[in-house]
């Protein structure tokens, strides 16, 4: 009897510790999380405003698109799609849709953004930051955890997970408040990387997180817009970039919505 009660003891003792801390891991996730987001778009405003940048002329293939928010740590703070079930989207946009929101909130600073559409001329071999696009790594325990049914939804499970990933192509922004404080980032996939940047720049600005301070794409207006500088050189794809902040262009009609995308607000 006494043998018995000794073996249930620390059974139940190691029950009480385990569940105890799974209880408390939640709750660590859980609490800092709620609060590391303050001040960033909801689920259900990020998806609004989504749809809304989406349903516009972008230059692209008109297709549903998936956009990822992380706040100034690289937290996961709402992940959202446009279309009517997750399958509606590429569904390889959904982890590039963070990689994307990682990356321009990881290369942007209070004084300076970087779109990750800036950043793919300096990435090429001899450019500025090349070898950029290998470091940083997504986080694959945060990327593909979970039950898939919650991908897209206010529960996704990637949110409150550091995503990590570096993405050097159109579509990611970083978010400035109304006093140019610099709080996270978004991230949005789904078209052409072209498209992806034009629908991400109309969904920041539905946000209002486009109070940018500075950038390098020349136009003080769009500090971090796209850049097509890019000029043509014989046996090189795909050429060089006239200030190294270069993008090549998708179309003419991507080219032309850049163009006239809303001025950051002031």
């Amino acid at each position: 009897m006494h043998n018995r009660t000794g073996i249930r003891l620390p059974l139940a003792l190691a029950g009480f510790f385990l569940i105890g801390g799974s209880a408390i891991a939640t709750a660590a996730d859980q609490g800092p999380q709620s609060n590391a987001c303050q001040g960033l778009p909801s689920y259900a405003s990020l998806q609004a405003h989504l749809k809304l940048a989406q349903a516009q002329s972008n230059g692209g293939f008109g297709l549903n698109m998936w956009a990822t928010v992380v706040n100034r740590d690289g937290i996961v703070c709402a992940v959202a799609f446009t279309g009517g079930n997750r399958g509606d989207q590429w569904p390889g946009s959904r982890v590039i849709s963070a990689q994307k929101a990682n990356t321009a909130n990881a290369f942007s600073l209070p004084a300076l953004a970087l779109s990750t559409a800036n950043l793919y001329s300096a990435v090429q071999p001899g450019g500025s930051l090349y070898g950029l696009q290998a470091s940083n790594p997504v986080d694959v325990d945060v990327a593909y955890r979970g039950n898939a049914s919650d991908y897209g939804q206010a529960n996704d499970p990637m949110v409150g997970g550091k995503i990590g990933g570096v993405n050097v192509f159109g579509g990611g922004l970083a978010l400035y408040n109304s006093q140019k404080v610099l709080i996270g980032a978004i991230g949005v996939s789904g078209d052409s990387s072209c498209a992806d940047h034009n629908i991400a720049w109309k969904t920041r600005h539905g946000l209002a997180l486009d109070f940018v301070p500075a950038g390098v794409s020349g136009d003080p207006t769009r500090p971090d817009n796209i850049v097509y500088d890019i000029t043509p050189q014989l046996g090189q794809m795909p050429g060089v970039s006239a200030n190294g902040w270069g993008h090549p262009v998708c179309s003419t009609a991507a080219q032309s919505v850049a163009n006239s995308l809303p001025v950051v607000s002031h």
